[in-house]
């Protein structure tokens, strides 16, 4: 896979590398950490032997280890050798960097063993700033920034096959639900609430199945880093807001692939939809790089919304993002609502126009210079 400038933070100690398939973990490891031992735990007879003697890693590392760095890929499908990791780093000092697409298994079978021993580290779809000249706003909407994806030949290939592989290989063979069926069905119905506050309820009738199991399958998606939910910026509120999370997919073009399309889908409706999504993920991957920032939406109950609230000891900033090539006052009265409760953040609406210009005391900025400019730090316009 062809590879552009990555954020992911190599931080100091043993630490835990998380991030959605095709991401890039394994080939930023290949290139930051080349003399590295590795383990790759999707070699099915290695995953075997693993996972029926963990003992097996202390008999491989006493003959081969000589102070190197140990990568062990794909962790989650042999949780047990965590307490070898863990008794490994206590008594040789081995650093180890534990990489994995699901922290389902992890927090399952006590992923706490490693509580101040590893850290964690979270690989991103790419960030347009990572690509450069090669950064296509046009492309980002149609298939996502997953670099598999991104890099492919065949992107609609690639990017039809995404999700059936995390079926196949990630929910099916780890036994992670019942009925695969509801839960295939149960991905695309919660692509409608891509973007949208999060009804676990409507999303249960819409599905035919249990409220109690929507939740398990929303907390495997968020376990799979495939989606999550957005909190309620509510720091010292001035005024009422609504309690619910909203819901993204972690990436525009998985979110497209898995949207049903039908004759009464208006198109600039999905993609706004997607314009939005590509947003969050550039500004929730902001967030994790430049460490100590959180990601929030606000609203309020008669409807009052900004999209994205980026809070943080070096950003607070109110973002609001609209899929049109013009905008009004009334595009900017959330904004300026928020920044009447918070008069110290910045505000900022992106749109698909081509200047920067001014509404009613807010900056508007075409999306994509504002993407291709995001980098870890400071959020700056």
């Amino acid at each position: 896979m062809r590879t552009k400038k990555r954020y992911i933070k190599e931080l100091l100690g043993s630490f835990f590398l998380l991030g959605p398939r095709g991401t890039g973990k394994s080939t930023w490891l290949s290139e930051t950490m080349a003399q590295s031992l590795t383990v790759d735990l999707l070699q099915p007879e290695l995953h075997r032997r693993y996972l029926a003697r963990p003992e097996l890693l202390s008999e491989w590392l006493a003959a081969n280890w000589e102070g190197q760095n140990v990568v062990i890929d794909e962790i989650q499908r042999a949780p047990e050798l965590l307490s070898v990791v863990h008794q490994s780093i206590e008594e040789q000092k081995i650093r180890f960097i534990l990489t994995g697409s699901s922290a389902r298994k992890l927090k399952r079978t006590g992923v706490d063993l490693m509580a101040g021993r590893a850290a964690l580290s979270v690989s991103h779809p790419f960030m347009a700033s990572e690509l450069g000249a090669d950064f296509s706003l046009e492309k980002a909407l149609r298939y996502g920034l997953v670099p598999l994806i991104y890099a492919s030949e065949e992107p609609d290939a690639t990017l039809g096959g995404y999700i059936s592989l995390y079926l196949q290989e990630e929910v099916q063979a780890e036994g992670l639900v019942r009925n695969i069926g509801n839960f295939s069905r149960f991905l695309e119905i919660i692509s409608f609430s891509h973007g949208s506050v999060l009804n676990i309820s409507e999303v249960s009738r819409e599905c035919q199945v249990s409220r109690k199991t929507v939740e398990g399958y929303v907390s495997i998606l968020e376990d799979m880093l495939l989606g999550a939910r957005l909190p309620v910026f509510s720091k010292r509120a001035k005024r009422g807001l609504i309690k619910q999370s909203k819901f993204y997919y972690f990436d525009a073009g998985v979110f497209r692939s898995l949207r049903p399309k039908g004759p009464l889908d208006r198109p600039e409706e999905i993609d706004g939809l997607a314009i939005e999504g590509l947003v969050y993920q550039h500004l929730n991957a902001w967030c994790d790089y430049t460490g100590d920032h959180k990601l929030f939406f606000w609203r309020t109950p008669a409807g009052t919304e900004v999209d994205f609230i980026a809070y943080g000891p070096s950003t607070f900033c109110a973002v609001e993002v609209k899929n049109s090539r013009n905008v009004s006052r009334r595009d900017v009265r959330g904004l300026k609502a928020f920044c009447s409760d918070y008069p110290e953040s910045e505000a900022i609406l992106l749109y698909r126009g081509r200047e920067r210009i001014m509404v009613n005391d807010v900056l508007c900025v075409p999306c994509e210079e504002f993407l291709a400019g995001l980098k870890p730090g400071k959020i700056s316009f």
